[in-house]
């Protein structure tokens, strides 16, 4: 869970990391015909996440945002207990992928010392950091107070993020995570390759700068919403997720559970309540 009091963890650069996007020339057909043209491509490249000198894990991300990512990805992995236990942040770029280093507390890096030993010898987890299943349906904040999520809230928000995908409109290949006030007004937009990546940076951002959060706020990310993103909604203190695609049956139990509003094929001025319909005003 994100404490907003907690000192924001500072960020230094070592060489700076390739760009999101790439123009590369490519051959459009359309009707038969042929032409040559430019397009922009998002980029994706290995992205370490470096704990204290220990590389804990390794992502494909669209490398912008990068100090956003790890600090949110070390939140709602709960692998830090609140922005104070990370004293810094340097990202350094090489030939083989982006590292991103982080100075954690002693407290946080014993317990991470103690998951990556119980993961030894595993080839891979679906999971990043789950060593059990007694581990993947962990215990989730609830939502401070019974905050109302407005239907008008969440198609002001909807209308207004296709604005701000600023990548998205150049590639077409990215996803978007944002987080709005309870009146629809979006405070952070990030972007990535993948929606957990996106939403992990959208935590980040508002934990390195807690004046952007708004109690009662929520989440909007272009994707389907699954139990990793309900997870990840439910660390950040969000009244509810609200996705574009659909939900999946354990994601609706997670949110209800946790006491999430969960709105899925939402698009335009429409949207399904799978969870939570008592705290939803149409």
């Amino acid at each position: 869970m994100v404490d907003h009091s907690a000192p924001t963890c500072p960020t230094a650069f070592g060489q700076e990391p390739p760009p999101a996007t790439e123009r590369r020339g490519v051959l459009r057909v359309r009707d038969g015909t042929a032409e040559e043209t430019e397009d922009m491509l998002a980029d994706e490249v290995p992205v370490a996440l470096v704990y204290n000198g220990i590389s804990h894990a390794v992502m494909m991300a669209t490398p912008a945002d990068l100090e956003d990512f790890a600090l949110g990805f070390s939140l709602t992995e709960a692998l830090i207990d609140h922005p104070g236990e990370c004293y810094g942040i340097d990202i350094e770029a090489g030939p083989a992928g982006v590292a991103v280093q982080l100075d954690i507390a002693s407290r946080a890096f014993v317990a991470l010392k103690e998951r990556r030993r119980s993961l030894a010898g595993r080839t891979g987890c679906g999971l990043c950091g789950v060593d059990s299943l007694d581990q993947v349906y962990r215990t989730l904040p609830q939502p401070a107070g019974a905050a109302m999520l407005a239907g008008g809230a969440v198609r002001a928000a909807l209308a207004a993020l296709p604005e701000r995908q600023a990548l998205n409109r150049l590639t077409g290949a990215t996803h978007a995570a944002a987080w709005s006030d309870p009146e629809g007004r979006l405070a952070v937009v990030r972007e990535d390759v993948g929606r957990h990546n996106a939403l992990d940076k959208v935590v980040g951002a508002l934990a390195r700068d807690p004046a952007l959060r708004t109690e009662g706020g929520f989440v909007v990310v272009t994707s389907r919403v699954s139990v990793e993103m309900v997870q990840k909604a439910a660390m950040a203190g969000a009244a509810g997720i609200v996705g574009v695609s659909a939900p999946t049956a354990a994601a609706v139990r997670m949110a209800a559970g946790a006491g999430l509003v969960l709105l899925a094929f939402a698009r335009g001025d429409r949207f399904t309540c799978y969870a939570g319909r008592e705290r939803l005003a149409p």
